[in-house]
C-alpha cells in the first residue's frame, strides 16, 4: 500500500462521490447522515478487501471517534432537558429593549457567550425561537436570525465546547481550554462585532412585542437550567484536575442532571415529560451518526496515508500556515467543517504542529466562524434556513458580506494580537 494504485483511487471517488451527496442533502432529499455512515462503512469495506489486519487499527479509530460521539450525546442530552424545563424563558424574560438596532445587539451577545457554554446549533436554535416570539415583522426577523448565526459560530469557536470542531481539536490533544480562550476569544469577538455592525444598519425604528408567545417555566425549570449550565462549564475544569477526556466529564454532569431531575420530580404526577428519558429521545441522534461517519471515513483516508500527502502538498504550494487555515475556513462556508476539520487533524500531527500552536488555533477560528458565510456552511445556518425557511440567496445578498467582514477581520485581530 506504499504506492498509489486502485486502492487510493477508489477511496478517492468514493469520498468525492459520498461528500457531493452531503452537500447537495437539501437537492436530492437524502439525509446526509444516511449518506456518512454509507460512506464510512464502504471505504473500510474497501480497505479490508485489499489489506489484511486493519482489525487493530479500526478499534482504535471507533474507540477515538467514540469520546467525540459520547461527548456529543451527553451534551447535547443536558441542554435538551434545559429546553424540557422551558430554563431558557429566563432569557427571553430579561429581554424588554424597544429599539430594534439594541435588541439586535442584545441577543447577539446572549447567543455568543450562550454558544461557548452549551454550542452553536442549540443555541442558534434557541434564540431564533425568541425572536420569533418577539418580533413580528419577517425582513427584521431574518436579519437579526442572519446575526444569530454568525454570533452563535463566533462564541463557539474560542471555548472547548461551543462548536463541535473545536471540541474534536481539544479531544485530540490539539488544543487545550485555556490557550483556546486567550487567544482566540479577541478574534472571535472582533468577527461578532463588526458582523454585527454591519447588520444593525440595515434595521431601523422600534420593535412592536408581543407577550403572547413568551414561554412559563416549567416546575424547578430555574434550578435545572443552572444546574445544566454548571454541568456544562464543570467539563473542562474535571478534564483540567483529574486528567479524564472530556467525555468522562460531560456524562458526569450528565450522571448528576439524571438524579437531581428524578429527585426533583418524584413528588408530581405526571411529570415524565421533563425527565432525561425524554430528552434522549429528542435529542438529535441524526447529526451525532453524522459526526460519526465522517470521522470514520476520514480515518480510511488517513489510514492510507491520503491525508498526509495532501498535507505535504499543501505546505508545499502554499508554504503559509495562516493561508492554508484561511483556505480551510473559506471553504467551510461551503463544505461542512465537520469533515475539513477532521482531515486537518489527519493532514498534520503535532510533531508539525505542537499542541496550541498557532495553526491550530487558527484551524478552530475559521472552521468555526468561516461556515457564517453561506446559509449551508455550518450547522446553525441550516437550522436557520430551516426555522425561518430562509433561502440561500437571500442569505446570500443579506448575511454573506457581514459575515466576511467578520471573518476577516476576526482573522487579522489574530495575527496582529
Amino acid at each position: 500500500m506504499e504506492s498509489f494504485g486502485s486502492v487510493h483511487f477508489a477511496l478517492i471517488a468514493l469520498f468525492v462521490l459520498g461528500y457531493s451527496l452531503i452537500a447537495l442533502e437539501h437537492t436530492i432529499q437524502l439525509n446526509k447522515s444516511a449518506i456518512a455512515i454509507a460512506l464510512a462503512v464502504l471505504s473500510w469495506t474497501i480497505l479490508f478487501l485489499n489489506q489484511d489486519g486493519l482489525s487493530e487499527k479500526l478499534s482504535a479509530f471507533i474507540a477515538e471517534d467514540a469520546q467525540i460521539v459520547l461527548f456529543l450525546l451527553g451534551a447535547l442530552t443536558i441542554v435538551e432537558i434545559i429546553h424540557l424545563h422551558k430554563g431558557f424563558a429566563i432569557i427571553t424574560d430579561l429581554i424588554t429593549v424597544r429599539s430594534k438596532r439594541k435588541f439586535v445587539w442584545i441577543i447577539g451577545s446572549i447567543a455568543f457567550l450562550l454558544s461557548a457554554v452549551i454550542d452553536n446549533l442549540t443555541t442558534t436554535v434557541v434564540m431564533i425561537s425568541i425572536v420569533s416570539k418577539l418580533v413580528k415583522d419577517r425582513e427584521d426577523r431574518l436579519l437579526m436570525g442572519g446575526a444569530i448565526v454568525i454570533a452563535a459560530n463566533a462564541g463557539g469557536a474560542f471555548s472547548p465546547i461551543g462548536d463541535v470542531t473545536t471540541t474534536m481539536l481539544w479531544i485530540d490533544g490539539k488544543l487545550s481550554v485555556w490557550p483556546i480562550i486567550r487567544d482566540l476569544f479577541l478574534p472571535s469577538l472582533t468577527c461578532f462585532v463588526i458582523a454585527t455592525l454591519v447588520l444593525a444598519r440595515k434595521l431601523r425604528g422600534e420593535l412592536t412585542q408581543s407577550t403572547e408567545g413568551r414561554e412559563k417555566i416549567e416546575p424547578r425549570g430555574t434550578l435545572v437550567f443552572f444546574a445544566g449550565a454548571a454541568a456544562l462549564i464543570f467539563v473542562p475544569i474535571f478534564k483540567f484536575q483529574t486528567g479524564l477526556p472530556p467525555m468522562m466529564g460531560v456524562l458526569l454532569g450528565l450522571g448528576f442532571l439524571w438524579m437531581l431531575t428524578d429527585v426533583l420530580h418524584y413528588r408530581y404526577d405526571g411529570p415524565s415529560h421533563l425527565l432525561i428519558p425524554v430528552a434522549l429521545s429528542r435529542i438529535d441522534t441524526s447529526s451525532i451518526l453524522f459526526f460519526l461517519g465522517v470521522l470514520l471515513s476520514v480515518n480510511a483516508l488517513e489510514q492510507v496515508h491520503l491525508l498526509h500527502a495532501l498535507a505535504a502538498w499543501m505546505q508545499t504550494t502554499f508554504a503559509n500556515v495562516e493561508l492554508i487555515a484561511f483556505m480551510l475556513g473559506a471553504l467551510s462556508a461551503v463544505i461542512d467543517n465537520v469533515p475539513l476539520v477532521a482531515a486537518s487533524m489527519g493532514m498534520y500531527d503535532t510533531s508539525q504542529f505542537p499542541p496550541d500552536s498557532q495553526f491550530w488555533q487558527l484551524i478552530a477560528y475559521c472552521a468555526g466562524t468561516g461556515g457564517s458565510m453561506l446559509a449551508i456552511g455550518s450547522a446553525a445556518g441550516v437550522v436557520f434556513m430551516g426555522l425561518e425557511m430562509v433561502g440561500f440567496v437571500w442569505y446570500l445578498r443579506h448575511i454573506t458580506l457581514a459575515a466576511a467582514a467578520g471573518y476577516v477581520g476576526g482573522i487579522l485581530v489574530y495575527l496582529i494580537t
